[in-house]
C-alpha cells in the first residue's frame, strides 16, 4: 500500500516515530513528511530525535487546517506510551517503517 502525499494544498503530518529498536517514540508535527523524516534518518538536527536515533516513521494522520494538527498533535503527545502503541497498532501491525512507502506526485 503506498500513499499519495498531495502537493496541492496545503497539509499537516502529526507523526510518530521510533527507534529502530522501537523503545522510544516521539510525536511530531510537519507540513513536509518526506523532508521531516529525512532529517530525522540522517540526524541533521540536533536534539532529541537524533540522540535517540528515531529515524523510524511508524504512523501518521493528514490534517488540512493547521490548529487542527497542532491540537491532535499535542492529544497524543499526553497520550499514554500504551496508548500511542494501540494507535499505532490500528495503521501499521507490523510496526514496520512507514517511509519507503510513501511517494510523491
Amino acid at each position: 500500500m503506498k500513499w499519495q502525499l498531495s502537493k496541492m494544498g496545503k497539509q499537516y503530518y502529526i507523526y510518530i516515530a521510533s527507534n529502530k529498536n522501537d523503545s522510544v517514540f516521539y510525536t511530531g508535527i510537519t507540513n513536509d513528511l518526506i523532508r521531516r523524516m529525512s532529517e530525522h534518518k540522517n540526524k541533521t538536527i540536533p536534539g532529541f530525535t537524533a540522540r535517540y536515533s528515531i529515524g523510524k516513521l511508524l504512523y501518521f494522520e493528514i490534517c488540512n487546517d493547521p490548529n487542527t494538527a497542532i491540537a491532535r498533535e499535542k492529544q497524543i503527545k499526553d497520550y499514554r506510551r500504551e496508548k500511542k502503541l494501540e494507535l499505532i497498532l490500528k495503521q501499521n501491525p507490523g510496526m514496520n517503517d512507514l517511509f519507503g512507502k510513501l511517494t510523491e506526485e
